[in-house]
């Protein structure tokens, strides 16, 4: 059947019939389209100018000719028309062949690709043989999976676009821009400064995070803490597990008598007055409701029991060892600092931050990460990170407020000391540079007992009796609030105006002069600014 249907050569030549570029085509059996193309024109001309001959008179059409031949006209005029109405037919039967022949391919590649679709797939499975002899269920599964698996990396991909879409387009360089909604009371303190040397294009951040141990999925002990206490712990929580099944009992009983359900302030007291069911303050005796759960004996063996036991103490079979090894097991110590170190890693590692430097401290429940391993902010690049996790109990927490209180108290110290120095240096030169300021205006116009007075009264520790200071305003005395959580507010205040305070002084002493007195002040200056911002 193909036969019927010639074939051109695969050739370009405008001579050889059905070739590319040619104008003859095999289909027309040997005729000559040229021939053809004449003969309709002719005839159609012919046609024409025997009906013009026709209908008009002879003189109408002896005019007709004085600018040159009619027919002339008539057969170029139909030639043009004949042509350009062949090259638009050509080219819309191409356009719409080429629609069918698109629209038919499509339509075979989908009726195609239906057939692989998965209940094409059971249906196949189904007809090859019946559960019985060929379960199809895991390979349901595989491919349920599999489509589960795309759907979930499209969806994935899909919010990560839009996250960084909405990050683009709120373009925030604030707090805000780390941490919102709900998770923001989590921040002890967050600073945005800008970067000492590119200040114009790069930010230094600071964030501190806090976490409380309530918080946590998993608690996290220190690796020093006794085996007693982890015990003691676990059977708390059995304990407040327990009173709240009992409260729930008691809500079930209310409801089945048709009472309302406890409010929060009776769930409260009620778990208070439930305490006494499941423990006490009697550690001495073996009966006492403390040791329900897990007997004295027991707790009496682990006592003092740390992480480690000496090797020559140590044997497998005794009560305190097999306990030690039960926990172990279960791994209660470490669980909670390995989770959340490996939570803060597969948070990098979904946000594509790398880094070169980790040292995880596992005792001491502190993991350094960096994204370089150098350290000189010189050399770092404009964009890089560094993260500290850190576990601390009660003890430390007060250790780190006793350190940072003496630090404070050095900076204080040094900010102090700078301001004398300028001051005197200040006082000194007064004459040289023609300075007058307020205190020579009190030294020249004012008796001399109410210029001691004033001077007496703006010391640095402030008056006795007036409560004023010339560089800021005295705070109140500390309460036990202040005394127990300190903040270093006014202080921190009072250290900037003074700084501010000595610019301003070395500036209406020099104007824009540098001599080397001013260089050396301002270079001591900048150094306790900038370490106080990398300890603050």
């Amino acid at each position: 059947m193909l036969d019927q249907f010639p074939k051109g050569p695969n050739v370009f030549d405008p001579n050889i019939p059905s070739a590319v570029g040619s104008h003859e085509s095999l289909a027309q059996e040997g005729r000559s389209k040229e021939a053809e193309d004449k003969k309709f024109v002719n005839d159609l001309t012919n046609e024409l100018m025997n009906r013009i001959l026709t209908k008009l008179p002879p003189e109408v059409t002896d005019k007709l000719d004085i600018m040159g031949s009619i027919r002339d006209k008539i057969y170029n005029y139909i030639n043009i028309t004949y042509q350009n109405m062949m090259n638009r037919y050509l080219k819309t039967v191409e356009d719409e062949f080429l629609k069918k022949v698109r629209t038919f391919v499509d339509r075979e590649e989908n009726r195609q690709m239906a057939r692989y679709t998965p209940r094409e797939i059971v249906e196949l499975l189904d007809k090859i043989a019946g559960p019985d002899k060929f379960h199809t269920g895991e390979i349901e599964k595989s491919i349920v999976n599999m489509y589960g698996h795309l759907h979930g990396h499209i969806q994935r991909e899909i919010t990560e676009i839009e996250e960084r879409t909405n990050a683009l387009l709120r373009q925030k360089t604030d707090i805000g821009a780390l941490v919102r909604g709900q998770n923001a009371y989590a921040i002890m303190k967050g600073t945005f400064r800008d970067n000492p040397y590119n200040p114009i294009h790069v930010y230094d951040v600071k964030l501190s995070i806090n976490i409380l141990e309530n918080e946590l999925i998993s608690p996290i002990y220190h690796y020093q803490v006794p085996l007693s206490l982890i015990i003691k712990e676990a059977i708390q929580h059995r304990i407040i597990e327990l009173i709240d099944k009992e409260i729930d009992r008691i809500n079930e009983s209310l409801i089945d008598q048709g009472k309302a359900e406890l409010d929060k302030t009776e769930i409260i007291f009620e778990k208070i007055r439930q305490i006494e069911n499941f423990t006490s303050d009697d550690k001495d005796d073996e009966n006492s409701t403390r040791y329900t759960i897990l007997a004295k004996r027991f707790i009496d063996k682990i006592e003092g029991l740390r992480a480690e036991i000496p090797p020559d103490e140590y044997d497998p079979l005794n009560i305190r060892e097999v306990i030690k090894k039960i926990f172990d097991i279960e791994n209660i110590r470490n669980r909670g600092y390995n989770s959340a170190v490996n939570v803060l890693t597969s948070i990098l590692d979904t946000s594509k931050l790398g880094y070169q430097y980790i040292n995880n401290f596992k005792n001491a429940r502190v993991c350094v990460i960096k994204e370089y391993e150098e350290t000189d902010p010189e050399k770092l690049p404009h964009e890089s990170y560094r993260i500290k996790i850190a576990y601390y109990d009660q003890n430390q927490l007060v250790k780190l407020r006793e350190e940072y209180d003496r630090h404070f108290e050095a900076f204080e110290r040094e900010v102090r000391r700078l301001w004398q120095l300028v001051y005197q240096y200040y006082l000194k030169n007064k004459r040289k540079y023609n300075i007058k300021d307020f205190d020579d205006m009190v030294l020249k116009y004012m008796p001399r007992d109410w210029a001691r007075e004033y001077f007496e009264a703006n010391k640095e520790d402030g008056g006795d009796e007036v409560k004023w200071q010339e560089l800021g305003f005295l705070a109140p005395e500390d309460t036990v609030v202040e005394e127990s959580n300190p903040h270093y507010i006014p202080e921190t205040e009072n250290l900037f105006r003074r700084i501010k305070f000595i610019k301003e002084i070395l500036q209406k002493m020099h104007g824009n002069e540098k001599p080397l007195e001013r260089v050396i002040l301002e270079e001591r200056i900048d150094f306790i600014m900038r370490r106080f911002g990398e300890f603050a």
